[in-house]
């Protein structure tokens, strides 16, 4: 049985010989895990599309110089990366009013109001809860700088081995190790600033949520400690 990587190249060997399905079958099989990477670094529905979109246009126009020394996902990810990194560059440098009902943060990505909207079966006060423990991680991987935000996206929700994100964060596996680590610390040092923590002192006002966030926060970091 051929494995998941030899697929890819197969069909990255399709696609240079002039097949006319073979992009469709990438797109088919990276459009989910590339809308999902890109999803949680823009935070932003819009954005997500655009650039995943832009990622299969680039898979097409720069397929000769694919390198099957490579895996396909090191490849197609760092493509995604680094149009992300350079969505956040523009919309940094272009700051505007969003007609299309996002809520901006301060890279330029934001929210739909889809998001943000309750459930049916939720009262109020509990969607507003739900979207403050997971704001508060949001905000967190948002303030990471880039190499490190992409490391742990790829780590932790594309389970890409600590090789292939080498390749698309551009360093040593070593490296990679050693931006998760930081990852995680500034993670903390993010959602213990948002419980209103200051050392060892945590404020009353933070107290009723500081469970559920640290819940959050452990829940999505558990597996950057090894």
């Amino acid at each position: 049985m051929r494995s998941a990587g030899a697929y890819d190249q197969e069909l990255m060997r399709d696609l240079l010989q002039g097949s006319p399905e073979a992009l469709e079958r990438i797109i088919e099989k990276w459009e989910r895990p590339l809308y999902a990477f890109i999803y949680r670094y823009t935070q932003n529905e819009f954005a997500t599309r655009d650039i995943v979109q832009e990622t299969f246009v680039r898979v097409f126009t720069k397929r000769k110089k694919y390198n099957f020394s490579y895996p396909f996902s090191s490849w197609v990810f760092t493509i995604a990366a680094n149009l992300c990194k350079n969505r956040a560059r523009w919309r940094k440098r272009h700051p505007e009013t969003s007609l299309d009902g996002e809520e901006f943060n301060k890279e330029g990505f934001g929210r739909s109001l889809l998001e943000v909207l309750p459930t049916e079966d939720e009262l109020p006060i509990e969607a507003m809860e739900r979207d403050e423990d997971l704001g508060a991680l949001k905000r967190a991987v948002a303030e990471l700088p880039h190499d490190l935000r992409t490391a742990v996206l790829l780590h932790h929700y594309q389970e890409l081995s600590y090789k292939e994100i080498s390749e698309v964060v551009g360093c040593s596996v070593r490296g990679v190790e050693t931006r998760l680590y930081r990852a995680r610390k500034l993670l903390k040092l993010h959602l213990d600033e948002s419980l209103g923590r200051d050392g060892n002192t945590q404020k009353k006002t933070a107290q009723p949520r500081a469970g559920a966030v640290r819940k959050t926060y452990s829940t999505a970091t558990c597996s950057l400690s090894g």
